[in-house]
């Protein structure tokens, strides 16, 4: 694959043929679970965006990865458990299936905590009363 890509289309189109099909399954599966998300190329990589990033997805050569680490769901994280690489990111091997319907749960609770970070971020901190 070349070092960069202008989108995602790209991307898809330069990685191995038998990757493909996955790439433009995950790409659909979380523009589903995650409507609204901007489609970017970040760090050489397809990611979606809300407020800040929700999730990159990259081929490799034995597994498609996915970053950053998922965090804040303990039902998924213990699924997630055996995908898990060596800094908390997934590789999902690709010998064995996709786990689309996981994926787009990760999607999903990445967009809610990303609207919830977001929402954080906007409320005016509470003003200290001072006393003289």
């Amino acid at each position: 694959m070349s070092d960069a890509h202008a989108d995602i289309d790209a991307y898809i189109a330069d990685a191995p043929a038998k990757v493909r099909p996955i790439l433009k399954k995950i790409r659909a599966t979380v523009r589903k679970a995650a409507p609204g998300a901007t489609e970017v190329i970040s760090y050489r990589m397809p990611a979606f965006r809300g407020h800040g990033i929700l999730l990159y997805f990259a081929a490799f050569k034995a597994h498609i990865g996915l970053f950053p680490p998922i965090r804040g769901d303990a039902a998924i994280e213990k699924t997630l458990a055996k995908y898990r690489g060596p800094k908390g990111n997934l590789q999902f091997r690709l010998n064995e299936p996709i786990l689309y319907d996981l994926i787009a749960r990760i999607a999903a609770l990445r967009m809610w905590q990303d609207a919830a970070s977001a929402t954080k971020k906007r409320t005016p901190a509470k003003r200290r009363k001072t006393t003289r």
